[in-house]
């Protein structure tokens, strides 16, 4: 089970961990000052959030420091995060769309992984939630915004679902992993809350004037390691400096 824990684990912070370097890469570039600073401190919580999940990992595996060596210290391949966080933010719609989708998801999967019977998970997961609770606040508020606004702004949005849509089963499906932790109570699955997630997802759709389509087959894998091109760009970014300076400390 303690192999299983680990990958879950990575799951859990490579996610949050891929997320907030998506919502930084924002900082300086958003559309106003109060936007600019929300994204930084959302994705400060992820970041958090991460270094929480993969500090306990790394005490899992005897070979690994630390938070930081799993992220800074592992190429795409060794990364266990969905596609949809990795996906490039693209216009403000489409990472707007994209924070919906994944925070509604991680809402769900948290207020149960708060009852997790293993302590730490448990811990991690309800000091997360509040946060989580916020981002899908937030997100479904711009998206609502974004759909009822001028015809520029909804066009946008529509062609963000459109492109983040495709990448939305891969939260909904589960592989041997995720089964041996939720035959023991450790983690959720998925199914459990998937129509509270479809239908949540409707009534935002349906208050920003888009429809919803029928959800695609998965084809994603990333939770065993096959990403997108867009993860290897993003991570040669974030691991510049301490691939560069390895001795440093941060």
């Amino acid at each position: 089970m303690e192999r299983a824990l680990y990958d879950y684990l990575l799951r859990r912070g490579d996610d949050s961990l891929i997320l907030s370097q998506r919502l930084s890469e924002w900082c300086g570039h958003a559309p106003t000052i109060e936007v600019d600073l929300s994204l930084a401190n959302l994705g400060l919580d992820l970041l958090g959030q991460a270094t929480l999940f993969l500090d306990y990992a790394a005490s899992l595996n005897a070979d690994v420091h630390n938070a930081d060596a799993l992220a800074f210290h592992r190429d795409a391949a060794e990364f266990r995060n969905c596609l949809l966080v990795e996906q490039p933010n693209g216009d403000f719609a489409q990472t707007i769309v994209r924070l919906f989708l994944y925070s509604t998801w991680q809402k769900m999967l948290f207020d149960r992984l708060a009852f997790s019977k293993d302590p730490t998970v448990a811990a991690i997961a309800a000091k997360a939630v509040k946060e989580i609770s916020y981002h899908a606040d937030l997100s479904a508020d711009w998206m609502i915004r974004l759909g009822g606004g001028t015809d520029e702004s909804s066009r946008r949005l529509k062609a963000g679902v459109e492109w983040m849509w495709r990448l939305v089963p891969e939260l909904l499906v589960t592989d041997e992993i995720d089964n041996e932790l939720i035959a023991k109570d450790i983690a959720p699955d998925p199914a459990s809350f998937e129509t509270d997630f479809m239908t949540k997802i409707a009534e935002v759709f349906a208050e920003a004037g888009l429809d919803v389509s029928p959800l695609p087959r998965n084809f994603a894998s990333g939770r065993r390691g096959y990403h997108s091109e867009h993860l290897g760009h993003l991570l040669c970014t974030m691991q510049y400096l301490p691939r560069a300076y390895p001795d440093a400390q941060w």
